[in-house]
């Protein structure tokens, strides 16, 4: 719900991993005129030193609730300390803490109120499970945190939104975590969230199988015949509108997606390659099925450029733009 003591939505954004490009995006995301009040979970410091590498004017103001207007060039902090200095384009695993701790806040401002959607920036997964702290992505660790057990991450464009059955897991586990209830789960959360958060009556749900041509009618695999099929039909009888299973390596191509308002793949990189081959740094990621809003960019930590100027903030912008007009149809919503 929509935070009426802020005539704007209050957009909490975690600032991500702080050797990366998070703080560069943020930066840049604060020389924008944006029609919110922006909170930046992060170190002032960092932020502020960042800003001087980048040859860029920053001004901080520290976090108060409610928080006023975002102004270009400016940008309002709940400053979080680092355990250790940061060199840009070095990890250290010392900062671990520090990076789930900015999500921590950011989740809490939006379940007490305070914030009406939160953005995160990238972080680096592999560095957190280093630091001896399970963690398989943004959308499990937020939803744990919100005490929701289904959640679906969706990836959207303004030409294409997809989302996916399984999520970070090895291939190889892939096949055994295709079930009947995983995939009716995704399938009516992403079909309530299209109708209740995107406007969209009777979504149309393209569903891709899992094997090659989606298992030749079972020659190439038997998951869509035991499966996915079942799924669908069950689906449908609920009043459900969907396609499928479909084959995965022609239905991305934009004269077959376009006939959908969404596409369900199987697995990460089913959905996500053809995804951001077509439109990377033009997507947003949106966590599906929280009592919160949360989108984020669509790309990593890009080590390689952290603090030379390199990094593009438009997926961060979009990602901002989602969660404010997700927050406002909201509002209009519960009205």
């Amino acid at each position: 719900m929509l935070n009426h003591k802020a005539s704007l939505p209050v957009i909490a954004l975690s600032v991500g991993e702080p050797a990366g490009i998070g703080p560069d995006i943020a930066i840049k995301l604060a020389q924008h005129n944006l029609p919110c009040c922006l909170i930046a979970i992060g170190n002032s410091n960092l932020l502020l030193e960042r800003a001087t590498i980048l040859g860029l004017s920053l001004h901080i103001i520290p976090y108060l609730s409610p928080p006023p207007e975002h102004q270009p060039g400016t940008l309002i902090v709940y400053d979080l300390p680092l355990a250790t200095p940061v060199i840009p384009g070095q990890l250290n695993k010392a900062n671990a803490q520090y990076v789930l701790k900015s999500i921590s806040i950011a989740t809490e401002l939006c379940l007490e109120g305070v914030a009406d959607a939160m953005v995160t920036g990238p972080v680096h997964k592999g560095l957190i499970n280093e630091a001896g702290i399970a963690f398989s992505g943004h959308t499990e660790f937020i939803a744990t945190l919100c005490h929701v057990k289904d959640v679906v991450m969706m990836l959207a464009s303004k030409q294409l939104k997809v989302a996916l059955t399984t999520v970070h897991m090895p291939l190889s586990q892939v096949p055994k975590n295709i079930t009947e209830p995983r995939l009716t789960n995704t399938l009516r959360i992403l079909n309530r969230a299209l109708i209740q958060d995107f406007g969209i009556a009777t979504p149309h749900i393209g569903v891709c199988g899992l094997n090659p041509h989606a298992g030749e009618n079972g020659h190439l695999g038997s998951e869509e015949n035991t499966i996915i099929i079942p799924a669908l039909h069950k689906l449908k009888a609920e009043g459900l509108n969907l396609t499928g299973p479909l084959p995965a390596d022609t239905l991305f191509a934009p004269e077959k997606s376009k006939q959908f308002d969404a596409i369900v793949a199987m697995y990460h990189d089913q959905g996500l390659a053809p995804l951001k081959a077509l439109y990377f740094g033009q997507i947003v990621n949106i966590s599906l099925g929280l009592p919160i809003i949360r989108t984020s960019v669509d790309h990593g930590t890009a080590l390689d450029i952290a603090g030379s100027n390199a990094a593009d903030e438009a997926s961060l912008v979009l990602a901002v733009e989602y969660a404010i007009s997700l927050a406002q149809y909201n509002k209009v919503d519960d009205n």
